[in-house]
């Protein structure tokens, strides 16, 4: 595979077709987008509060990117302004290539063109719909690195990048990146595993599993802005799956991490998750004894 070079298209034209949900700010075709946002009028999102769909038509300008680095070799794309819920996608720096794992939903050349100086991107990785963004025009301006869509979820697709990779299960990214399909939040919400800059191990979790605020415990939803959680057996589920790799340190799709400890963290948020959702700790809710 040839390393892809940031094209001489301007992004004008790279976003020229595109209409974002306001709302939600994943791309559709302006050409056949829905009277609705699909993603948004699902129960794990949210339509506006007045029930008026607004389509944003992206520019340039939209927003600005800072690109931050977070550690050795894993970055963050920090978006300021634009349409959107305002996820922070990362990036990591590998000698064979990198991949952006989930996406913003803002672009500019600037941050384009730091992101081509940190070297080829090999993979673009969105760990589920509400994180597609403006992948197509990322993918298109960085020389047409492959979308990873995990095919479980491919029906949320609002317009389909021309260098589309489905996938599902556990596949190789690169040496040392794995890409696995743990369910949950989506059926195909997925999670990215790098060996990392010092070989201890980082997951990039997307919202599959959540960090809390604490930066110690992670949390498993349904929807996050509806506060519908997964159920203990599901949480378990996920946490199992994701501790089949060795990680120290956890990041989400905000700013939310966890800086140490990070696979036994998640496996006890897990078993804590599964205690309360069982009804385990219902003592510790209110008065007992209570009748009709």
């Amino acid at each position: 595979m040839a390393d892809p070079l940031i094209v001489n298209e301007p992004l004008p034209e790279l976003l020229r077709g595109i209409a974002q949900c306001a709302t939600c700010g994943v791309e559709h075709d302006a050409a056949t987008a829905p009277a609705v946002c699909p993603v948004c009028a699902d129960e794990r999102q949210y339509l506006p509060s007045d029930g008026v769909q607004r389509w944003h038509e992206p520019t340039a300008g939209d927003a600005g990117i800072d690109v931050v680095e977070l550690e050795d070799r894993l970055f963050a794309l920090r978006v300021d302004g634009g349409v959107g819920i305002g996820q922070e996608a990362k990036l990591l720096v590998t000698d064979d290539g990198n991949v952006m794992v989930d996406v913003p939903a803002a672009i500019t050349a600037a941050a384009v063109a730091e992101v081509a100086g940190l070297g080829p991107l090999r993979a673009i990785i969105p760990s589920h719909p509400h994180m597609f963004g403006l992948q197509t025009a990322w993918s298109a301006a960085l020389g047409g690195a492959p979308v990873w869509i995990a095919r479980a979820d491919a029906q949320w697709l609002g317009r389909t990048p021309a260098g589309i990779h489905l996938w599902g299960g556990e596949e190789k990214v690169l040496p040392g990146v794995v890409a696995v399909q743990l369910g949950g939040h989506f059926p195909g919400s997925a999670v990215v595993h790098w060996d990392g800059g010092d070989g201890r191990g980082i997951l990039l979790s997307g919202d599959t599993i959540a960090p809390n605020p604490d930066g110690r415990t992670a949390t498993f939803m349904y929807s996050y802005p509806n506060r519908i959680p997964l159920s203990g057996r599901v949480a378990l589920r996920v946490a199992d799956g994701a501790a089949r790799f060795a990680f120290d340190r956890l990041y989400g799709n905000f700013s939310g991490a966890i800086l140490g400890g990070a696979r036994e963290a998640v496996l006890a948020s897990a078993a804590r998750h599964a205690a309360w959702t069982g009804g385990e700790h219902d003592d510790l809710t209110g008065p007992a004894g209570m009748s009709d």
